[in-house]
């Protein structure tokens, strides 16, 4: 696993730590688009934020 998909793995598993200890029935559906996107980058190695902001015109 490369470091770019740990650090992926890490922030999803950060923000859903923080989606359980607020409550599942408290968080707001919208607090899980970040967690799918990167548990989506961490499996298949594409980023859909990276991929948005270069199509945005910004450089990396």
């Amino acid at each position: 696993m490369s470091a770019l998909r740990m650090q992926f793995l890490t922030l999803a598993v950060l923000v859903f730590i923080g989606i359980w200890l607020t409550g599942f029935s408290n968080a707001h559906w919208f607090l899980w688009v970040p967690v799918v996107l990167l548990l989506f980058a961490t499996v298949t190695g594409i980023c859909p934020g990276l991929l948005f902001w270069k199509k945005m015109g910004l450089k990396d």
